[in-house]
């Protein structure tokens, strides 16, 4: 019932088949599949099944429910860098008559459109969708519950809308878009709308005695974008690997890092959210992908970028098993028990004096930092003792250098030369650091007390 990556050492394969034992167990999961990937392909996966002698595998459909956002993202993403839509164009530019007023396609893509979590009853994801045949069938006489950009507010019909808009710019269908622009060009061929055999059904297992209930699997209809895909372990760690690098036939590596970059502050206690991506922390990693669910069916899907981990377990049950968090188990399992090799330290291929000449210790009031060179012309800046704020910097045409973190992303870093040449100071967003703590002749705003240093009886 599992298949084993010579890649993995045998004690961490087991680690891997016992989590996933005892998950089906506790959980009371009919079945469950998980698979585990490291450096874009599969070194294990495993199955466990209530069935003997009969277990799914990597290639078995499941549904995985939200994790369908992820996709209706990138085809968003798409739009975006093909200068057919802005992100903060307000929706109503490209999708009129909606009544969410203002709200933008970012806010959509990272739920602060202040969109309902739900549709209107009955529940939309066990019943038909002909119930729910127009967008305003989805959103209710009251969509927004909460001013646009003033909170994150989970909504699937938030998603639902993105993907209406997709149909309204692209002129095809979601599902012909999803297809033609993801699934076939990163070999996708077991994700569907629809289950393709070899696939699972859903059950809800009693919450008081082992008995089971089929579930119904409802075509979602217009809900479709958020949450209607089927899947397999296999298939998903392929996406993982195009989340983690991009792929110049679906999305460019640039665009798949912002999906991941936190775009909205989250209520306390919760994960973070990129456009389209979910973000945890723990455990010193921080993960980025998505969990689902839809009666009779729960996912999680999570990668690691620094480690290049990427893990994927699908149960088919509605609830019992925490799939995402068993995902999320199963990747610490292998990040603990076999840390990624680091590359080898190589020299830069060449080097300009002239940035040479900018390296070492240098001052931002009495506050110390180290500039160091990177690779492309860039720079790092570190507050020595590990205390301020620090930042990556890329290298522009104009021989400025553009912040890419933290506090001083998008900020500007310059040389600031004397009239002779040599460098008076270097100017960040208007802050100056000289090399010399408050130095004498330097452009420091405000001067510097011409009687210096001194001390108690100075």
């Amino acid at each position: 019932m599992t298949s084993l990556g010579e890649d993995l050492l045998p004690s961490t394969r087991r680690a891997l088949l016992h989590r996933i034992a005892v998950a089906q167990r506790d959980g009371r999961a009919p079945s469950l599949v998980a698979a585990v990937g490291r450096q874009g392909r599969k070194v294990w996966s495993g199955a466990r099944t209530c069935v003997d002698g009969h277990a799914p595998d990597a290639d078995t459909q499941y549904r995985i429910g939200s994790i369908t956002k992820t996709f209706t993202a990138v085809l968003v993403l798409r739009l975006r860098d093909e200068g057919l839509i802005d992100l903060d164009d307000p929706l109503e530019k490209h999708l009129p008559g909606t009544g969410v007023g203002g709200a933008t396609v970012r806010q959509l893509l990272c739920h602060s459109a202040g969109l309902g979590a739900e549709t209107p009853a009955p529940w939309w994801e066990r019943t038909p969708g002909s119930l729910r045949p127009e967008i305003a069938d989805v959103l209710g006489d009251r969509p927004q519950m909460h001013r646009a950009g003033h909170r994150h507010h989970y909504s699937n019909p938030g998603y639902t809308l993105l993907g209406s808009l997709v149909e309204a710019v692209r002129g095809v269908s979601w599902d012909e878009a999803l297809r033609r622009e993801i699934l076939e060009p990163l070999g996708m061929h077991r994700t569907t709308s629809a289950p393709v055999a070899p696939h699972a059904g859903g059950w809800a297992v009693h919450p008081w005695a082992d008995v089971m209930l089929s579930e119904p699997a409802e075509d979602l209809g217009i809900m479709a974008p958020a949450g209607q895909l089927w899947s397999t372990a296999e298939d998903l760690l392929r996406f993982a690997a195009f989340l983690t690098e991009g792929d110049d036939r679906v999305l460019v590596a640039s665009s798949v890092r912002e999906m991941r970059t936190p775009a909205v502050p989250v209520e306390a206690g919760g994960s973070g959210y990129g456009l389209g991506l979910q973000l945890v922390g723990g455990e010193g990693r921080v993960l980025f992908g998505h969990s689902g669910s839809l009666p009779g069916f729960v996912a999680g899907l999570w990668v690691c970028e620094e480690e290049g981990v990427a893990a994927v377990a699908l149960a088919n049950v509605t609830s019992g098993l925490p799939a995402a968090t068993v995902a999320a188990e199963l990747l610490g399992i292998v990040v603990e028990a076999e840390p990624r090799i680091p590359e080898p330290w190589r020299p830069l291929p060449e080097v300009d004096d002239e940035l040479l000449a900018l390296t070492g210790v240098w001052h931002w009031g009495t506050s110390t930092f180290t500039l160091s060179l990177t690779g492309g012309r860039g720079l790092q800046l570190t507050p020595l003792g590990g205390k301020g704020r620090g930042a990556a910097f890329t290298y522009r045409s104009d021989g400025t250098w553009t912040g890419q973190n933290d506090y001083y992303a998008g900020e500007t870093l310059r040389v600031v030369r004397k009239d002779d040449g040599s460098v008076d100071h270097l100017d960040l967003g208007s802050f100056v650091f000289t090399r010399e703590p408050y130095e004498v002749g330097a452009a420091v705003p405000g001067g510097v007390d011409a009687e210096g240093w001194r001390g108690l009886g100075g």
